[in-house]
């Protein structure tokens, strides 16, 4: 087994109201047991068209698996074109029935169980995974040595499913190979430059290994990716290779492990018992909803705040009035009176600031949208820097901004 073809199923997706996580989590998840996804389709909820492209995933994946369009009502399309395409029939399975019986009483819904009685409803020829965070169960079918598995479309039933049921189902009938990931994180080169240092390194990997250039922001990242049957001597292999080409990247590289930046810096905090604080006005709170997400963030983040209103900035962070009167609130000087207000507020060893213009409309200061200035302050001493994003939508702004700001903390301190 070598490729896998997705199908998402829903109008909701086609229509732009809901994303489609659900791809991208699978795909991560098969990579990881050595199975490449060759296709990704997005459909409508409709008999034909689910036959249609089920006939063609077959044509291009040893493994299909479809996500959305089973709902607890009698007019499923999903299920009626499995059955269709399988040349199955419908029937209540007493097993299935059984576990939603019990799911729903546990979850005191029992008075709504025999609405959702289809939901036990399954074709003859399927096997069976049971949804333990949802009343849809999964369903795998077979032909002609090919699996097909259909899924919820609700990203929190499909995760452990997947992870579960289906990865360690894979990984015990198949013979796969072992797959190790490594990522070398490179900032302040150009990926083209970058490509050209180390070509020479790049042309010269065994054929088990392949290297991916995953920009981010203004970071690359380099996922160097080897495949074969023994992991440990993967691991030895993608190291070896690793030590050849640092070298090569010099002061560029900043981590070698982690593939979030986030990540990479809280690995550094905690090493180094530092602390971290935020004040935060145009990225709204992502900076510390970054910091946070990782685990164990307690450690090394003290708190943060959002001082998005002028006089807030002035209360709470002790910024002067006559500095904003002065260089306005978008200011070099106005982040800088951020980032040690907020230093003293929360007695951290390091804190961040942000102040800027997310849009769509000009700042109340006339800066034009897109301008930010942010300070990264270590101890006494502090960074500032201005961006110019104009081209970025607002969340898209509010991302980037914060991204960059971790990164180069993280470059501060690495370079320390």
């Amino acid at each position: 087994m070598e490729k896998a073809v997705l199908i998402t199923i829903g109008d909701e997706i086609l229509s732009g109201n809901t994303i489609d996580t659900n791809s991208n989590f699978i795909a991560s998840e098969l990579k990881n047991i050595g199975i490449k996804v060759s296709q990704i389709f997005t459909i409508s909820d409709e008999i034909e068209t689910i036959k249609n492209t089920l006939s063609t995933a077959f044509e291009l994946g040893d493994l299909i698996i479809t996500t959305g369009g089973l709902g607890p009502t009698r007019d499923d399309k999903t299920k009626k074109a499995l059955a269709e395409f399988f040349n199955d029939e419908i029937a209540l399975d007493e097993v299935t029935f059984n576990h939603l019986k019990n799911y729903m009483e546990r979850r005191g819904r029992a008075d709504i169980l025999e609405r959702n009685k289809e939901q036990a409803f399954v074709p003859t020829k399927s096997v069976v995974f049971q949804n333990h965070y949802g009343t849809a169960p999964c369903m795998m079918m077979e032909l002609g040595g090919k699996l097909c598995y259909s899924l919820p479309g609700v990203p929190y039933e499909v995760k452990p499913l997947i992870k579960d049921q289906i990865i360690p189902y894979l990984q015990e009938k198949f013979n796969l190979q072992y797959i190790h990931t490594r990522i070398i994180s490179v900032v302040g080169i150009p990926e083209s430059i970058l490509a050209d240092t180390i070509e020479d390194w790049e042309l010269a990997l065994p054929e088990n290994l392949a290297l991916s250039y995953l920009p981010i922001g203004t970071r690359v990242k380099l996922r160097l990716t080897a495949s074969g049957e023994n992991e440990e001597t993967l691991k030895t292999q993608v190291e070896e290779e690793i030590q050849k080409v640092l070298p090569l990247l010099g002061d560029h590289v900043i981590a070698v492990s982690e593939d979030k930046i986030e990540n990479i810096l809280a690995e550094i905090l905690t090493e180094r018992k530092l602390t971290v604080s935020t004040a935060e006005s145009c990225t709204g709170g992502e900076l510390a909803k970054m910091l946070t997400s990782v685990s164990g963030s307690s450690k090394y983040f003290l708190g943060g705040m959002v001082a998005y209103a002028t006089e807030k900035k002035i209360k709470i962070l002790n910024v002067s009035k006559e500095t904003v009167d002065q260089f306005t609130v978008v200011s070099e000087q106005v982040a800088q009176e951020m980032a040690k207000g907020c230093q003293e507020l929360f007695d951290t060893d390091i804190s961040l600031s942000t102040t800027g213009v997310a849009g769509p409309g000009k700042g109340e200061d006339g800066k034009e949208v897109g301008t930010v200035f942010y300070t990264i302050r270590i101890k006494d001493k502090e960074v500032t820097s201005k961006l110019y994003m104009p081209h970025l939508e607002r969340l898209d702004f509010m991302s980037f901004i914060s991204q960059k700001v971790i990164q180069d903390l993280v470059s501060l301190l690495v370079a320390v």
